[in-house]
This record gives C-alpha cells, sequence and structure tokens, in this order.
C-alpha cells in the first residue's frame, strides 16, 4: 500500500507531524474519523428517567433514556449557560438543565424556558442532537455528519442473536492512542507477554491481505508447552484436560472496527468471536474506550458454560490487563518523546497503519487552557 496520509479526509499532506524516517503522517496524530457509528455506553447502564455523560474525541455527550425507552444523545452543555446537562433531570421524553430548568427535547432543540416572558428576546435553538442506536447491548451515536447517519450501517453481528452463542461483554478505558489496540490485536507475535497464562504459544502467520480499508491476517497457533490457564482451555473448546491442538484464528482491522474468529483443530465453527472498537475519549485522542463483545459457543453439554463462565471471564480480563499494561506503555513512550520512534519490521503492522493513516481525520486538539499546550493532554493528577 502507499502512503496517503490524510488525503482520504480531504486535509493537506502538508499538515501534521510526519515521521522523519518513513516520510509519512505520524498515526498518534490521526483521529478516530467521526463518519461511523461507535459505541459509547452498555445499555444497562442508561437507565430510565436518568441521564449518563459520555464522550467521543473530546465532545461531551450526555445520554439519557426517554419515558419510552428511547435513548437520546446531546451535546452535553446547556445553551444558556454551559452547565452539564448530564447532570440535569428526565422529564417524559425531555431533559432539563439542573440550573434554570431549561428543557431539552431529543433533537436538541429548546422545548420550554419556564420563565420567558412574551416580550422577551428569543432564546438560541438549542444544542446539538446525535443520531442514537441500540443493538447488542451497546448505545451507538453517530458523532460525524448527521446526514450520513442513515446511510452508515451498524456492524452486523451474527453470533450474537445466535442461540449457539453466549455473550461477554467487556467496557474498559485505556490510556492509548485507538491505533496501538489495533496493532495490539493483529500482532500475534507478542504472545510471550501472556507466557504465564497461555503457556508457549507458537504463532505462524499463514498469510494476510489488506485493501482501502480493511488488513486481515490468518494465524495457526499451536501450543508449544507450559502451563495453560483452565479459562485459556475452556475458551478454545478444549474441556478440562487442555489438550494441544492447533487453531486457526482469523484477525480483521474492518475500520473502524476489529474481529477475531478463532476455530479450533476439526472444527467447522469458530469455538468465539470476537468484535472490538476502540472510541477515542478526549480531544487529543490519546485515551481510548475498549468496547468489546465476545459470543463464545455454548458446547453440547448443557449448563457447561454457564459452569466454565467465571474462569472464562478471569482468563480474558488477566489477557486484557497484560494488553492494556503494554499499550499504556507505549503511548507513555510517545509522550515522552514527543514521536512515534518505533521501528516496525512486521508487514502486517505495516499496512493496518496506512489503513488506520488513510480512513482517519487530523486530530484537532481544543484550545490550551490553564498555560498548557494543545498538545499536553491533561494536567498532573487529572
Amino acid at each position: 500500500m502507499t502512503d496517503t496520509g490524510f488525503d482520504r479526509a480531504g486535509s493537506d499532506r502538508s499538515a501534521g507531524h510526519r515521521d522523519p524516517r518513513s516520510g509519512t503522517n505520524d498515526l498518534r496524530r490521526v483521529g478516530a474519523n467521526p463518519d461511523f457509528w461507535y459505541p459509547v455506553a452498555l445499555s444497562r447502564k442508561v437507565r430510565a428517567g436518568r441521564v449518563s455523560a459520555t464522550s467521543f474525541a473530546g465532545e461531551r455527550i450526555a445520554l439519557y433514556r426517554g419515558r419510552s425507552g428511547a435513548v437520546y444523545a446531546l451535546e452535553d452543555r446547556c445553551a444558556h449557560r454551559q452547565v452539564p446537562l448530564s447532570m440535569g433531570v428526565v422529564e417524559g421524553e425531555t431533559l432539563r438543565c439542573c440550573y434554570h430548568a431549561w428543557a431539552y427535547r431529543g433533537d436538541g432543540r429548546i422545548s420550554q424556558i419556564p420563565y420567558l416572558s412574551k416580550g422577551d428576546g428569543r432564546p438560541p435553538r438549542g444544542v446539538r442532537g446525535y443520531p442514537v442506536r441500540e443493538a447488542y447491548g451497546l448505545v451507538f451515536v453517530f458523532p460525524g455528519s448527521p446526514e450520513k447517519a442513515a446511510a452508515t450501517p451498524v456492524p452486523e453481528l451474527p453470533a450474537f442473536g445466535s442461540s449457539r452463542y453466549r455473550t461477554m461483554t467487556f467496557s474498559r478505558t485505556v490510556r492509548c492512542h485507538y491505533s496501538f489496540m489495533h496493532e495490539n490485536l493483529l500482532d500475534m507475535n507478542h504472545q510471550f507477554l501472556h507466557r504465564g497464562v497461555v503457556g508457549r504459544l507458537r504463532p505462524e502467520l499463514l498469510d494476510h491481505r489488506s485493501d482501502a480499508r480493511s488488513v486481515e491476517a490468518r494465524y495457526l497457533f499451536s501450543h508449544a508447552g507450559g502451563k495453560r490457564n483452565r479459562g485459556a482451555n475452556l475458551l478454545a473448546a478444549e474441556g478440562l484436560t487442555g489438550r494441544d491442538s492447533c487453531d486457526l484464528m482469523t484477525i480483521r482491522t474492518e475500520y473502524p472496527y476489529q474481529t477475531l474468529d478463532l476455530v479450533p483443530e476439526g472444527a467447522e465453527r469458530p469455538s468465539f468471536r470476537l468484535w472490538a472498537a476502540y472510541v477515542p475519549e478526549d480531544a487529543a485522542q490519546r485515551t481510548c474506550h475498549a468496547y468489546g463483545l465476545l459470543m463464545i459457543e455454548k458446547p453440547g453439554i448443557p449448563g457447561a458454560l454457564h459452569l466454565a463462565w467465571p474462569f472464562i471471564r478471569r482468563f480474558t480480563e488477566r489477557v486484557f490487563a497484560e494488553d492494556r499494561m503494554a499499550v499504556e506503555a507505549e503511548q507513555r513512550a510517545w509522550d515522552e518523546q514527543g514521536e512515534d520512534r518505533n521501528h516496525e519490521v512486521f508487514p502486517l503492522i505495516l499496512d493496518v497503519r496506512e489503513v488506520l493513516r488513510a480512513n482517519g481525520v487530523p486530530v484537532r486538539p481544543r484550545p490550551a487552557a490553564c498555560g498548557l499546550r494543545p498538545d499536553d493532554g491533561p494536567a498532573p493528577g487529572g
């Protein structure tokens, strides 16, 4: 693939910071393209009659569920005094600011200002309302151009609704640029990091392919010895015996999402399927929220997966914690050095970097506050 910089987003190629070795724009300064559906909350966390705060790339968003059960997403500020609407009160299908009781409809328009007299000046239009959809136990918003929302599909996950699978949901904040997460999952050569839970795994890259929006890799995994966590055996459908097998793993970044399927040796279908999205939280996009749906095949023995569930949960949480430790260390190095000094040699990762760079948009840091430069990030202890 050739370097396209920010061309797909219509930006000047000369803008931004460039890697002096490759001549490409620094991927860690490329923002997530907002013209997609992004999960920003678990549906069960957005309770009826309650408001919760979330964000996308520094845009603060107030979510609330009306009396009808519908979820709405508004810019998290009152048009009057800029007080967060996430501090407000839900009344029917409207959200009322906690300060002067200005009421907003689900589309962000003002429906009432209680003390406004007939001769008083007219209020502003209101605040931004975001398109919202609920799927797979998640609340998705469309932070990009609203007119593109209807034509942009929410990702399809047929295994989620299948009676053959049960889903484990993950929701964690990770202090790194979202690109580190894509690289971490695609590059299975880091299994030494997980040696304490999976033993010695030998990943063999069988093949990989890429196009303008995606990168896909197929690995063959074999167990080369060492103690393997019971949860790993259960997740790979190998039961309690931990028998050695060769598993086929397919990982795909289909911008901006990522998937992973694992098919055990001799099996007809994946023993588990993972879907993940990494949603930038702050304006500089140095922190992201990882949402994951792990769809695990139910074994033939009734109730077996229910008994295995705690072991699988502990195993996946430990693997995620180790991955988070590594990617956050990568981000700290970038912060300290002020640039990307990685010396990447794996062609697969070079390809996914091109896809993320080409489909992203320039990060637009917010104006500096309290003496901080726009790129400084949060103040110490923030």
